[in-house]
């Protein structure tokens, strides 16, 4: 029998009398590959909360290292990618950009993650949310390459000697990568990353890059590119998209925000680690997504996974390839998100590298000096603790500070209009599936305030933005945001969850400046992307403003008024939500929210001029918004969770506007309270 070399025995050997006899399978060249992912960092370096000034193992890169340490370990072949989104989200990231980067320093983002021998790393959304040119002082100090294959340069001359037309970074690379078979012998595989964005950067931060650069398709760019890689040699390809899974009905939309699905069927892409989402996948709440294996992790037959947020999970995609007739092809893949934290046990896993401790230990404590500089004082606590539930003072005091601002900035022509306000909670226990979740709460307790109780308040750098919108558009606007509650079922004695956990609470915006109430009997008119399913439904009711001279305007009245709404720039330029989109902007501030948030503290808690404050700020909602009473024979059982905490219990039972009763803490860590809303 002739052999082709090198070869493999396997436990299917058999001799048969001077004969061995050898399975075909097992004869071949096969190769096991590791590829490891992070996504979603925000500058999370170090497993610390600084709004709480302590040690958080449920979050964090350095804790993350050591599981891909540990992974690699246990790996003949491994490779690592980044997913994107680096440089902000955190104390550290605003810290950093605060200050900038002079000339031969290194982003601390980079001296960590150059620690660890990155393949290749993807750009994210929030990428460009400092300018171009903080993004470009910022990869400088990467010591591996960047990808991205659908932003391309759109002005004369951009970074690098790009010109207009050029894609602005390298937008793939085939990757020459050792790897030693399972018989030991070594070959060359040639690896290909291909990584997207979100093209709706060109919305989110159209202030940064107008005029600059322009994004186009994930889609159409992939089916574009990915055949030029395999006829370039790829032998696999990567895909790095930072971008959830979207549609599985609408796979096909070019535009799509979220493409991964659409992803999974273009031909000659091998896996997918993605990200942009802060979820996990593989997980249960996918269980019933379309050709999908929860088990392995596959999604119509791809290997993809999606690794949460803030480094509290890694990505890992096991494959066995096989070297057939010169070309390789996947035999099996298996992918999975591994936590560094167990919820249910409440036991960190892993513990933190001390080489990306190191790495970063000065920005660290700047960043702790950074975020205590005080800024005012506040007369009651701000806890995010009920804002799914209830209007609530975190929410408050944003839409407080955004209406001050853009009622101050306003042009003549417009200053005629009512000026509305519309916030969100950006921490409300997140989507409640990592141990980390339960942490994810504003706790901002009265008495000094700081810049870290302020960037607590306000997580993101955006900028504030106001657009003008008929009363029609804003009861549309808030029928969207009530998507955030299921329908409850008023006849059903059984456990009803209160919360749509496929909404994100930072689309829950509630709107200051006008009253309203929410039916939650009724089916909500839009889906969490704010497209009508119900063109009919109606949950919002007694929605009325009244004037400064005592007027009150409801129904057709009020739908035919106009109004100023003070928002963010992700927001006004989505145009996902009824009476948002650029037509509809008619004023964008240099300011960020936090900013106008900063200067309302100080201005209401009035500066001494020798460290102190003269007044404090008032932090109470104006419970503006409440559920329409559910009149029923049968008792209702309607639940939602929040941070099962001394803290938690004690505010609730402080401020809860309706009845609420604690029954238990679930598996995940959080406490589970029933909400009555009968008005009894």
């Amino acid at each position: 029998m002739a052999l082709n070399k090198p070869f493999m025995l396997s436990a299917l050997t058999l001799l048969v009398g001077s004969s061995v006899v050898f399975n075909a399978a097992a004869a071949a060249t096969e190769v096991k590959l590791r590829v490891l992912e992070t996504s979603d960092l925000h500058t999370n370096i170090m497993d610390y909360n600084y709004y709480a000034d302590t040690v958080d193992p449920t979050i964090g890169l350095a804790r993350t290292a050591s599981l891909v340490k540990a992974a690699r370990a246990s790996a003949t072949n491994s490779v690592l990618v980044d997913n994107g989104d680096l440089l902000q989200g955190s104390p550290m990231g605003d810290y950093v950009a605060h200050h900038g980067i002079d000339k031969g320093d290194i982003h601390p983002v980079y001296k960590a993650m150059n620690q660890l021998g990155y393949a290749v790393g993807n750009i994210g959304n929030h990428e460009f949310n400092y300018g171009l040119e903080f993004l470009q002082q910022s990869l400088a100090g990467a010591k591996f390459p960047y990808i991205n294959a659908n932003v391309y340069c759109d002005a004369d001359e951009c970074w690098d000697g790009k010109k207009r037309g050029d894609h602005l970074f390298t937008p793939y690379l085939i990757k020459p990568t050792k790897v030693v078979d399972e018989a030991g012998q070594e070959h060359t595989l040639n690896i290909g990353y291909i990584g997207f964005v979100p093209p709706q950067i060109m919305l989110w931060d159209k202030q940064n890059l107008r005029d600059k650069v322009r994004a186009d398709s994930i889609l159409t760019t992939a089916q574009k590119l990915v055949p030029e890689m395999k006829a370039k040699g790829a032998d696999i390809i990567i895909a790095v998209p930072h971008s959830g899974i979207g549609s599985s009905e609408n796979p096909g939309d070019p535009n799509a925000e979220n493409a991964v699905y659409a992803l999974t069927r273009v031909d000659g892409i091998n896996a997918i680690l993605f990200g942009h989402s802060h979820s996990i996948f593989p997980d249960p709440r996918y269980k019933d997504l379309p050709n999908t294996d929860i088990a392995k992790g596959l999604m119509n037959g791809i290997p993809a996974v999606m690794p949460g947020r803030w480094g509290d999970n890694m990505g890992q995609v096991d494959f066995t390839l096989a070297l057939e007739d010169g070309k390789w092809r996947v035999v099996d893949a298996i992918a999975k998100s591994v936590p560094i934290y167990d919820g249910a046990a409440h036991q960190s896993l892993v513990a933190a590298d001390e080489q990306v401790h190191q790495a970063v230990a000065k920005e660290h404590q700047g960043t702790i000096d950074f975020m205590s500089r005080p800024i005012g004082r506040a007369s009651g606590d701000m806890y995010s603790f009920l804002s799914q539930v209830q209007d609530d003072p975190t929410v408050q005091i944003v839409a407080d500070a955004q209406h001050i601002k853009v009622a101050q900035m306003l042009p003549m022509e417009l200053s005629n209009l009512p000026v509305l306000s519309a916030a969100a909670p950006f921490k409300a226990g997140a989507r409640q599936t990592s141990a980390s979740d339960a942490n994810q709460y504003i706790e901002v307790s009265k008495g000094l305030l700081t810049f870290k109780n302020a960037a607590d308040l306000y997580l993101f750098p955006n900028t504030l933005v106001a657009v003008k919108v008929t009363g029609a558009e804003l009861k549309d606007w808030l029928e969207c945001s009530a998507n955030q509650f299921n329908q409850i079922d008023p006849n059903s004695g059984a456990p009803q969850p209160l919360i749509n956990f496929n909404h994100p609470t930072y689309n829950f915006d509630v709107i200051d400046g006008v009253s309203y109430r929410i039916d939650i009997t009724q089916p909500s008119k839009f889906d969490d992307n704010c497209q009508v399913v119900n063109p009919n439904a109606s949950r919002i009711t007694k929605l009325s403003y009244q004037s400064g001279d005592g007027h009150m305007f409801t129904g057709k009245a009020l739908d035919a008024m106009e109004f100023i709404v003070a928002t963010n720039n992700y927001r006004a330029f989505g145009g996902k939500f009824a009476g948002t989109g650029a037509d509809h902007v008619v004023m964008e501030l240099p300011d960020t929210n936090r900013k106008a948030l900063v200067d309302y503290i100080s201005m209401m808690s009035q500066a001494d001029g020798h460290g102190g404050f003269k007044a404090t700020v008032r932090p109470e909602a104006d419970y503006n918004w409440d559920f329409v009473d559910i009149h029923s024979a049968t008792p209702l059982d309607i639940r939602f969770s929040t941070q099962d905490s001394a803290k938690a219990e004690s505010f609730i039972k402080a401020n809860h506007r309706r009845p609420m009763t604690k029954i238990g803490v679930k598996d995940n860590g959080f406490a589970e309270y029933r909400i009555d809303l009968s008005g009894k």
